[in-house]
């Protein structure tokens, strides 16, 4: 038990992210009370028998009253509609966060409806898997794991460290960027890969027909791990595509280019370039070993870094 934090923590939203953030809670006794509120009454309901808080409400506005701690796990495109229901509902001096994989959009929707009384201080924990909704949610999701902050000008300091002393005790390391730089390093170790991978499972479906199921009956550990990331939340991806429409277009025109590049350089046999690629591009996977954010065990770490302490 690391101790209560927070007399209330409100959490809208309970996928992934949202019940990861239930079971630390719980875990840890960061919290008097938690409530658990989502539209959904199907999920509202499983939230209930997961036992995720201690009460549950479909009104955002009705679990925001008298919460020290509101953290929006929402797509981000959805940001706005939260924002304008609890807003009038906000108690003077909580702090108000997200989850969202964009912030500039996030912060465009959220921060005109929020009140002068309160601490906006929009977030994003880098940790997740393929799966959603409350039942994907595990202990110990944010270990070891980076939770960027994208404070506003002119945020109150004692808020922020108050913020990251919460992320810290579920294990997060905490930095903090601005949020259109958050938003372009976030398109190219993310956004790209996830779009890349559905676009290959994609061109892998419509291939189906030609090779007379061969694609998927003989899938091999590379093409398995793409179909990993594009069975990711479809909901949740398209808000990102749309939230964050500059930057990715921006990393997908200098992925196409840098793709003509090796294109031209496998036609003309260009063996030396090739190689330097690939040479650059392992280093590339060591120095994410070394720092800690993946190990080296084959399946590309995903179960030995559940099990590891």
């Amino acid at each position: 038990m690391s101790g209560i934090q927070f007399d209330r923590i409100a959490l809208i939203g309970i996928g992934l992210i949202g019940s990861s953030i239930a079971h630390d809670l719980k875990r840890l006794g960061l919290a008097k009370e938690v409530v658990v509120s989502t539209r959904s009454a199907e999920t509202l309901k499983r939230a209930e028998e997961l036992q995720l808080g201690d009460r549950y409400t479909p009104s955002s506005a009705e679990a925001v009253k008298d919460a020290d701690l509101v953290i929006v796990s929402v797509p981000v495109g959805a940001s706005e509609s939260v924002a304008k229901d609890i807003a009038a509902h906000l108690k003077p001096g909580a702090i108000v966060t997200d989850v969202g994989s964009t912030k500039a959009s996030v912060i465009a929707q959220m921060q005109p409806h929020m009140p002068s009384s309160v601490h906006f201080i929009p977030g994003h924990p880098l940790a997740g898997t393929e799966k959603s909704g409350p039942d994907a949610g595990f202990p110990g999701l944010f270990k070891g794991r980076w939770c960027i902050f994208t404070p506003v000008p002119g945020t109150d300091q004692a808020a922020i460290k108050r913020l990251r002393d919460f992320w810290e005790t579920l294990g997060s390391r905490v930095d903090e960027m601005d949020p259109e730089h958050h938003d372009k390093v976030l398109a190219i170790v993310s956004h790209l890969p996830h779009l890349i991978a559905y676009n290959i499972v994609g061109t892998a479906d419509d291939l189906e027909t030609v090779t007379e199921s061969e694609v998927i009956k003989y899938s091999a550990s590379g093409f398995r791990d793409f179909t990993r990331l594009a069975a990711s939340d479809p909901t949740m991806w398209r808000d990102v595509c749309l939230h964050n429409r500059d930057a990715i277009l921006e990393m997908l025109a200098r992925f196409s280019e840098d793709l003509a590049s090796l294109q031209r350089a496998i036609r003309w046999g260009e063996g030396d370039k090739i190689f330097d690629l690939f040479t650059r591009t392992r280093a590339i996977r060591r120095s994410i070993v070394e720092a800690g954010q993946d190990v080296d065990a084959p399946d590309f770490g995903r179960h030995a870094l559940d099990t590891k302490e």
